[in-house]
């Protein structure tokens, strides 16, 4: 039985029912935050803390926030949280992210984006 996802301030929705992503990676973040929080690596209160200190550091730096940064603020957050629980270090997942960018650039348009050892350089 799924589950209606409920709605977050700023998330896009199709009808102010269902959420909506601009791009899969959008849709894979709200994903991990939510599995993480099933699994219980932190609360609800302490994840809507995080994203809200997210938005909040952008918005002291200027960001316009017209909703098209808002996925971005929730990877940082989440990000942030997983390192502050332990569960990864901002070092490991700063070699990850230049792993994957790393697989990006050398994958052809159109094809799967495949990590390899190669790519943490």
């Amino acid at each position: 039985m799924n589950e209606a996802i409920p709605l977050l301030p700023g998330m896009p929705s199709d009808d102010g029912t269902e959420p909506v992503f601009r791009e899969p990676w959008e849709a894979h973040a709200f994903a991990l935050a939510v599995s993480l929080h099933q699994r219980g690596l932190f609360t609800w209160p302490e994840w809507a803390d995080a994203l809200a200190r997210q938005i909040g550091a952008a918005r002291a730096n200027g960001d316009a926030d017209l909703g098209d940064t808002y996925y971005r603020h929730w990877l940082a957050a989440l990000e942030s949280l997983v390192a502050d629980k332990g569960a990864s270090s901002a070092v490991e997942l700063e070699r990850y992210r230049e792993a994957w960018d790393r697989a990006a650039d050398r994958t052809p348009h159109g094809h799967a984006i495949a990590l390899q050892e190669r790519d943490f350089g």
